[in-house]
């Protein structure tokens, strides 16, 4: 896919224009993104471990995408992209997780807003950061309605009333009035309950494990407990949906279902690998777009707001890298239907602070086609998990049962190279036949059958890159070892005690 000169200008865009010859109603804008969802939990997509029967419904009444991937696969980057429609590595400090998202960098919600929409979020909007850093006076995804709260099934699970918030939002907009609400569930982010899952009725035999995660029971009950809360983001979705449909509202809304980045495990979360990048999509939209249909085109989440911004009559900002899908939306087709939606570009700078030498992050990029991917390690030195050393040894890893099952059974031969791949060094280039490699375990850049493959799409990643102006192409990469880490022990106190858009804990 190539974007045009117009689309690489950086820096902050204009207000929006009203596309000409829109129509009068503009739709409301249901956004439900879960924490840490990675495909295929999804009953739409296969799983047997999930009930997801709001998501399904989505799917099957609107449209299912098959290739949906995070920009980059770390909460604060992945959503500060969502709402700008921008390639991660532009937002500056926003780049990195536990930051800020300048002000200067326009999101879709403020952008919807002053076009009349009411607009507001609950649960988590953009971060885990401190936007106030950034010049904002509020979180980027909008008036926060977070005041009904319940007592939740389990440990694990947080105790926001998201159904009720949502309720409280709609109750609060003049009549008529569209609306944009971002409903952020903190699920299924870890710590969870260990053994909530088996405790719902789960079963160990029906979980698919990733490629990359060895078969142990307490893998398998990791994972239920994972699919446990998965239900409960599901379920106030649904909650949303029928009160949506009883106010006669339900055909007019844009209603868009997905997660922020793959599920935290190792070799997945905080990683360009499919379970990093890969979530569930789905978009239901009425009479505005044909139900019962799947499409396979790449979908890079950053799309998403240009989206909005043309279903609602806006012209996208010239400042937005990513581009609108909904001609897909609207084509009535399934399938591949744009020949340029061929390829997704993903990408990870700061996740923790994981470095043994200092605020370090490990910075990666990638191109991802449907055969092969590539992705580049700008400081293969460094650890892609984090250091072993201190309180929370590899801590790009969510602490839980899996992690520590690999670190306590590396020995074994039937876990060592799953943990070496997952906690490992790793070359300044991997690459991955995925028709024959689908788990991408066995690396290939250096195998002489596809040097050809390897030097296009490294070739095709470099141009891509400058003409977004990526400082990692520019040479000035080392900029984001240098924006304030704002995790520090006062600032998570602060987020743990309800701070807006945060992690949950």
């Amino acid at each position: 896919m190539r974007i045009t000169r117009r689309q690489f200008l950086s820096g902050a865009a204009g207000c929006a224009a009203a596309l000409p010859g829109r129509a009068a109603t503009r739709p409301n804008i249901l956004f439900a993104i879960a924490d840490d969802w990675s495909w295929p939990f999804a009953g739409a997509a296969g799983d047997r471990t999930v009930q997801t029967p709001a998501f399904d419904r989505v799917a099957r009444e609107g449209v299912l995408f098959r290739h949906a991937h995070a920009v980059a696969p770390t909460c604060t980057a992945s959503r500060g992209s969502i709402l700008t429609g921008q390639w991660f590595a532009r937002l500056e400090a926003g780049a990195n997780l536990w930051s800020t998202l300048p002000a200067k960098f326009e999101v879709y919600p403020d952008l919807l807003e002053r076009a009349g929409y009411a607009v507001g979020f609950t649960g988590k909007g953009w971060g885990p950061g401190n936007y106030k850093l950034g010049g904002r006076k509020r979180n980027p995804a909008g008036p926060e309605f977070n005041a009904r709260t319940l007592k939740p099934p389990t440990t694990g699970i947080h105790n926001n009333d998201y159904y009720a918030n949502f309720i409280d939002f709609l109750r609060q907009r003049r009549a008529g009035q569209p609306f944009c609400f971002w409903y952020g569930g903190f699920e299924p982010h870890r710590p969870y309950q260990a053994g909530s899952g088996l405790q719902s009725g789960k079963k160990l035999s029906d979980v698919r494990l990733p490629g990359a995660l060895p078969d142990a029971e307490a893998v398998r009950s990791d994972l239920l407990d994972y699919a446990r809360e998965i239900d409960w983001f599901d379920l106030h979705l649904g909650r949303m949906i029928e009160a949506l449909e009883k106010a006669g509202e339900i055909e007019n809304t844009l209603i868009a279902v997905t997660g922020d980045n793959g599920l935290p495990f190792p070799r997945a979360k905080a990683n360009l690998y499919n379970d990093g990048t890969h979530v569930p999509l789905a978009v239901r939209w009425g009479a505005g777009a044909k139900g019962g249909r799947t499409v396979d085109d790449f979908i890079s989440l950053a799309d998403l707001a240009p989206t909005f911004l043309e279903a609602a009559g806006l012209r996208p900002t010239a400042a937005m890298t990513a581009r609108s899908f909904l001609d897909l939306l609207q084509s009535g087709e399934s399938g591949l239907l744009d020949p340029r939606r061929n390829r997704v570009f993903t990408g990870r700078e700061r996740h923790t602070q994981a470095q043994p030498s200092g605020p370090g992050g490990y910075p990666m990029r990638s191109i991802r086609t449907a055969d092969y991917v590539y992705i580049r390690n700008y400081r293969p030195e460094r650890y892609p998990a984090g250091s072993e050393n201190g309180e929370n040894p590899f801590s790009d890893i969510d602490p839980g049962p899996t992690k520590s099952y690999m670190m306590q059974h590396r020995g074994d031969p039937a876990v060592g190279n799953l943990f070496e791949l997952g906690f490992g060094k790793r070359p300044a280039e991997e690459l991955y036949d995925l028709r024959s490699d689908p788990a991408e375990l066995r690396n290939r850049a250096a195998d002489p059958a596809l040097a050809a493959v390897r030097a296009n799409l490294a070739a095709e990643l470099d141009e891509q890159l400058k003409a977004w102006r990526d400082p990692r192409a520019m040479g000035l990469g080392d900029v984001f070892d240098q924006y304030p880490y704002v995790g520090g022990a006062e600032t998570r106190d602060f987020f743990q005690k309800g701070g807006p858009g945060t992690e949950k804990k």
